[in-house]
């Protein structure tokens, strides 16, 4: 694996700042990752996207979507109903967990539903018009000239 140094980026920008700490989070090998629950990030459409996460065995009560400081955080926790029970096996995990996804600018959260032991995430691009591209009407020069002159007041 190869190691970036962003010192360059750091003196050459301004504001920038946050991309270069997000390329070294993405490019820091760390294993320790979780891979509880398993999840999908889908994309819907150009500004609309999707997360499914598997969460067989919790209740909407347990789980928790929040949005905070452009950070979607899902979290659950079950309620120990396990007192009492003796298992032979157990293989189904309702370990408590927390898994967060960094939001780019303008994404929010539309939606979520929990259906068939998947929780679905809507979320949505909003650009604000200030920021989506415009066109620009071009004038000739002769119109101008001609309504110029059409409007000019005569010199006495």
């Amino acid at each position: 694996m190869r190691n970036f140094d962003f010192a360059p980026l750091y003196r050459s920008t301004v504001g920038f700042d946050q991309i270069a700490n997000m390329m070294d989070r993405v490019l820091t090998t760390d294993n320790s990752q979780p891979s509880y629950p398993p999840y999908n990030i889908e994309k819907l459409e150009n500004d609309a996207y999707r997360i499914s996460i598997a969460v067989a065995g919790f209740s909407d009560a347990d789980l928790s979507v929040e949005v905070r400081e452009k950070s979607l955080i899902v979290s659950a926790k079950k309620a120990d109903e396990d007192e009492g029970k003796s298992y032979l096996h157990r293989g189904i995990a309702t370990r408590a967990f927390e898994r967060r996804f960094h939001l780019a600018d303008h994404v929010v959260v539309t939606g979520a539903a929990h259906t068939d032991g998947m929780l679905h995430i809507e979320l949505e691009r909003q650009v604000p018009d200030a920021l989506k591209p415009r066109q620009i009407q071009i004038a000739s020069e002769r119109a101008q000239i001609t309504k110029d002159v059409a409007g000019a007041k005569p010199v006495n």
